[in-house]
């Protein structure tokens, strides 16, 4: 086949500048070709190199004394003690999934649970982070019920629980939508397995299923805007088999067991290019590869087609050559390919040979490590303009307003379609706050949640970045789980532009501050950049995901408030209602400052709680919707009525950081109060469980009405059945 001539349309079509391509040349010293150019293309976009981000994720706090692996592998590992560890992390597949709604979410689901379980972890929990248009857009109801049945069938076939995650609406997502998938494992600390090759003459094996030409230039696709072409790009969008992968799954374990393997890799973005660049970059060696050995589902593809191609369920290793027949015989049992399809090189060389031609001769380091990395300018972020009056509102109408929005009623439509009990370790289901597992044939548990407040961020980044890991640490803490790591998910518009590139730097920063402040280090990530449609960037949405630890079922917060309980609130409340739930749902508004976050009081506060969560029945932290919205939810958890005493708006909706909300039997309530004098932590109380109303500044509303509208404010908000 007669491989296209290198113009500067084609340059262009692969995502690549002029200087960039100018800089190609000067690598290759000659003209590339096409599959070369592909590699290239696949290899320095955005998605593979960070070239607009690394500069400013180096300055992430990654370090700590429970982390074993941060930052640069397939996923980020943290001990949890007795030899065990989690490993986790979260990814985007936004533009796939705006393309193709159920398999792009599907195979990001798919795409995570290879990272998790490429480390040599069993995934126990998956989340997800979905942020959509609005609802009356005439695509988003689409787009919902697209991505959710794709996270559900692929999780609940794969068999992993998804225990928590977030849906929001706005209209700057209107033409890019964001699916943001997370998932953890557990492993044995000192059986960790890694992506970095070693030894020359090793064999480079391909494991999975079968290459097609789905998802051909995936990466590149995720790397750039959305126009009036988008329709066009629905080709590069992958197609998942979550029945394949469960079995890629138990073949690698068992491989894994066996002592075979020296190192692997998931075959992700980029799909056999990506792996085996990173493969040899990471052991400073050379790789060769054999295209006429791969595994095709299709006829008659280019050497081009099969670099490129995202075909999912697929994986990269290198194998000690004397475990060969063995490991063969364990995919053949589990009915996966198999197939040597190279070797490692002592030179720092990446040669690609098909139908005996090379197709690709690259200085291999060269597409990876020393991609290409820029210092993009950037303007900070002007500070907002002060808020303007808000009206004093009913607190009962308020609340009635968040209840009937998607973006705050119960996410029952969504939870319903994902299986939460497989594995029957999960404690806590979704739409209780974080969710919690248990670490199987342990005392131990572990919780997880995913967070942000995207119009925070874009009033002011860095403490909207602050907040995201403040209200993560809060979630952890609230259901008795010491916070341990992060990982993020850097989801925003184009970086070319200076005041896209000034949120993300922001963001960073304040990211950066609360996780060193809060012992959360980020040891996993992803950043999604480009997230614009015509021009229209999303919200900043730097989404976090995080992990905590509980050494044992009594430490678990998880009961429900009882009549007489009394409700307890810790943190100063200012009644700040700038960029609050309460503006936007019911004035339509989006004006003022994000709150401050006290780093200090966070770490405070969230301490205390720990420390004397066994006088707690129930808890919550406060976010949006202040103490009107947290003060509901624990009522209706309970299916009992509460009289909460604090009138205003400013101080039933206010959205002030560093706030829990406890409910307690008057007795532990006093040792709480006492405790809380003594260690000078603010605490109130605010209210008292009975009845079966729920009572705010004095106005009144039967809780049964309001948790009606609260569990069918989500479905009716987009007609759905």
């Amino acid at each position: 086949m007669q491989e296209p001539e290198i113009t500067e349309g084609l340059v262009a079509a692969h995502g690549l500048k002029p200087d960039e391509y100018a800089r190609i040349l000067q690598i290759v010293g000659r003209e590339p070709s096409f599959t070369e150019l592909g590699i290239f293309s696949a290899m320095w976009n955005e998605h593979c190199s960070y070239k607009s981000s690394k500069k400013w994720l180096r300055t992430l706090p990654t370090k700590g004394p429970q982390v074993i692996c941060g930052p640069g592998e397939n996923a980020g590992v943290v001990d949890i003690g007795d030899g065990d560890a989690v490993i986790f992390k979260m990814e985007s597949h936004n533009h796939p999934s705006y393309i193709e709604p159920h398999q792009g979410a599907a195979t990001g689901v798919g795409g995570i649970l290879r990272d998790v379980f490429t480390m040599g972890a069993r995934p126990i929990a998956a989340m997800n982070a979905l942020s959509f248009g609005r609802p009356d857009h005439p695509k988003t109801r689409h787009l919902v019920q697209g991505v959710v049945e794709g996270v559900g069938a692929y999780g609940n076939a794969f068999g992993v629980p998804t225990v928590g995650g977030e849906v929001r609406f706005h209209r700057s997502y209107d033409g890019n939508c964001l699916v943001n998938a997370f998932a953890a494992g557990l492993a044995k600390a000192d059986s960790i397995f890694y992506s970095a090759a070693s030894g020359v003459g090793m064999p480079v094996v391909y494991l999975g299923a079968k290459t097609g030409r789905d998802g051909v230039g995936g990466a590149t696709m995720a790397s750039a805007e959305f126009d009036d072409t988008i329709e066009d790009k629905r080709p590069t969008v992958q197609v998942g088999d979550p029945f394949t992968e469960k079995c890629l799954l138990e073949a690698c374990l068992e491989l894994m067991a066996s002592g075979a393997v020296i190192s692997i890799q998931d075959m992700g973005a980029a799909g056999l290019t990506c792996s085996a660049v990173e493969m040899g970059d990471k052991g400073g060696l050379g790789i060769r590869l054999d295209l006429d050995r791969v595994p095709v589902r299709e006829e008659a593809m280019t050497a081009y087609e099969m670099m490129l191609s995202e075909s999912q369920e697929r994986m990269l290793m290198v194998l000690k050559p004397e475990r060969e027949a063995e490991a063969k015989a364990i995919f053949e049992k589990w009915d996966l390919d198999f197939a040597i399809v190279g070797e490692t090189l002592a030179e720092d060389r990446f040669l690609v040979v098909h139908g005996n031609e090379v197709k690709a001769d690259l200085t291999l380091s060269q597409l990876s490590s020393t991609a290409p990395e820029y210092d993009r300018p950037w303007v900070p972020t002007p500070a907002p303009a002060a808020l303007a009056p808000v009206p004093e509102v009913d607190p009962v109408e308020g609340l009635k307003a968040l209840l009937a929005s998607p973006n705050y009623a119960a996410k029952t439509w969504v939870w319903e379609q994902y299986d939460s009990q497989v594995g029957a370790d999960t404690v806590v289901t979704p739409g209780l706050g974080a969710g919690v597992v248990r670490v199987h044939g342990t005392g131990k548990l572990l919780a997880f949640t995913s967070d942000v407040t995207p119009r925070y961020v874009k009033a002011n980044p860095t403490e909207g970045g602050k907040q995201a890991v403040a209200e993560a640490f809060r979630n952890l803490v609230a259901v008795g789980a010491k916070p341990l790591a992060s990982t993020d998910n850097l989801n925003f518009g184009n970086p070319e532009k200076p005041e896209i590139m000034g949120q993300l730097v922001g963001a960073i920063e304040g990211i950066g501050a609360a996780c060193l402040a809060l012992d959360m280090p980020i040891v996993s990530g992803n950043v999604s950049l480009y997230n614009e449609t015509d021009g229209t960037g999303i919200l900043p949405t730097p989404t976090i995901g995080a992990v905590g630890l509980i050494e044992s079922a009594e430490g678990l917060i998880a009961g429900r408030a009882q009549t007489g309980d009394l409700l307890l609130l810790i943190g100063e409340t200012q009644g700040h209602l700038g960029q609050s739930a309460l503006l936007a749902e019911m004035f339509g508004r989006e004006d003022g400052d994000a709150p401050a976050v006290d780093l200090a009081a966070e770490r405070r506060h969230g301490d205390f709680v720990l420390a004397n969560r066994t006088h707690i029945r129930a808890a919550t932290d406060l976010s949006d919707g202040g103490l009107a919205l947290a003060a509901f939810e624990l009522a209706e958890r309970a299916g009992c009525g509460l009289e909460v005493t604090p009138t205003g708006t400013a101080q039933l909706f206010g959205e002030d950081q560093g706030r829990y909300l406890l409910a307690a039997a008057p007795k532990q309530a006093r040792l709480l109060m006492a405790a809380a004098k003594s260690a000078g932590v603010p605490m109130a109380e605010v209210g008292r469980f009975g009845g079966t109303a729920l009572t705010l500044g004095g106005t009144s509303a039967p809780l049964e009405e309001l948790a009606a509208l609260y569990h069918s404010g989500f479905a009716a908000a987009l007609d759905l059945q």
